[in-house]
């Protein structure tokens, strides 16, 4: 599979262990996909929006990590919405095994949440949805 650069959004404040786990995944030799993470790692200054504007311009997919407040986060809600005007292929992640997941605000009601396994992954990333 080619090489994908992926924005991973997510609700920084409760699920920054996620994005961690699923950037850690991608750097094992055994993992089934591979991407470069363009994900927001700090809190930014100034017009923050206009920055993720220009990290989701640059990366080929975004990849939304629900967890269980996401429905909450305005920072991935704001995201997604960019995401979508810009026209960038993107899928929900459900974060947390076990957990009622939940999609951000401004996701579509027709956008599923996918559950997290390398099959369904490497699928995903190479553009099945």
């Amino acid at each position: 599979m080619a090489r994908k650069r992926a924005f991973i959004s997510f609700d920084y404040d409760h699920d920054l262990d996620l994005r961690n786990l699923l950037a850690g995944q991608a750097l094992h030799s055994d993992t089934p996909f591979d991407f470069t993470d363009a994900s927001v790692q700090d809190h930014l200054t100034g017009d923050w929006k206009e920055k993720v504007r220009r990290r989701i311009q640059n990366a080929d997919l975004v990849i939304v990590i629900c967890g269980e407040s996401t429905h909450t986060a305005a920072g991935v809600a704001a995201e997604l919405t960019i995401a979508k005007e810009l026209g960038k292929p993107y899928f929900l992640l459900w974060g947390r095994n076990g957990k009622t997941c939940t999609k951000p605000t401004s996701a579509s009601s027709s956008d599923k949440i996918y559950q997290w396994t390398w099959d369904e992954l490497k699928n995903l990333i190479g553009g099945a949805r």
